[in-house]
């Protein structure tokens, strides 16, 4: 079976979490979504780079979801869901990702 890179599933967490809340109006929903990947996130991030990058990179992952709100009244939502997603990823990637592709 294929890996699926960390960064992969950050993302989705975080554009997916947004996605299903504003489309289903349940922002349990969303947050749910958000917190499920961002915990199999967390165990990637643990597996591959260690205890102290899973942390560093599920507090940017939990930055970057709180950090989003203030940006989206300045951008717009999506702009910020999108920066700030691709933040997280390339942080991932960098981190947990790289060696492995």
């Amino acid at each position: 079976m294929a890996r699926v890179p960390s960064a992969v599933v950050a993302a989705t967490g975080l554009v997916g979490g947004y996605g299903v809340a504003r489309w289903t109006g349940k922002r349990q929903l969303g947050g749910a979504v958000l917190a499920v990947a961002g915990a199999a996130a967390a165990q990637q991030w643990r597996t591959r780079a260690g205890g102290r990058a899973a942390g560093a990179l599920t507090a940017a992952y939990v930055a970057a979801f709180a950090g989003s709100h203030p940006l989206a009244k300045k951008v717009g939502a999506w702009p910020s869901v999108l920066g700030v997603t691709g933040a997280v990823a390339v942080a991932s990637w960098a981190v947990a990702d790289r060696k492995a592709a």
